[in-house]
């Protein structure tokens, strides 16, 4: 396959992998400040989508492509900036499996909030504590993670 092409898939998969994250943690995490399940509810929803549709499919494509890149480019693995994308960017993976399962709790807290014409409750702020708890290293991985791509520095 053309190394050329595999590269551009690679960062466009990147763009959309850190795009999502970044744009459905955003709706969910300011629809969720405003209390009415009416609203969070859909919102959460379209978020669990997201995350199954373009998170999912891409957590699985990165490291796949990297590592097909890393291989023709004729890069080891344990070249520094090569290493540690791979270990932050399984810190990030790592994290997202558990905030999956916080995002369709939401969902399904506020649907159910939101059927039933109650408020949200308590649970839902600790799973929401505890997506934000995860969310956090994981964008501050990828973000390290983008820099150590594009500036492949040499640590020495």
């Amino acid at each position: 396959m053309d190394i050329v092409f595999v590269k551009y898939l690679h960062i466009l998969s990147s763009t959309l992998l850190f795009g999502t994250g970044v744009g459905t943690a955003f709706y969910l995490l300011f629809i969720s400040r405003q209390r009415d399940p009416r609203v969070v509810a859909p919102v959460a929803r379209l978020v669990v989508i997201a995350d199954w549709l373009f998170t999912a499919t891409t957590t699985v494509f990165q490291p796949l492509s990297g590592l097909y890149l890393a291989h023709r480019m004729g890069v080891a693995l344990t070249t520094p900036w090569l290493y540690w994308s791979l270990v932050l960017f399984a810190i990030a993976a790592l994290c997202w499996l558990p905030v999956v399962w916080l995002q369709m709790k939401l969902r399904d807290v506020a649907l159910a909030a939101a059927a039933s014409g109650q408020q949200l409750p308590l649970s839902y702020d600790r799973y929401m504590g505890a997506w934000a708890a995860l969310g956090v290293p994981a964008l501050i991985s990828f973000v390290i993670v983008f820099y150590l791509m594009t500036a492949k520095p040499s640590f020495g």
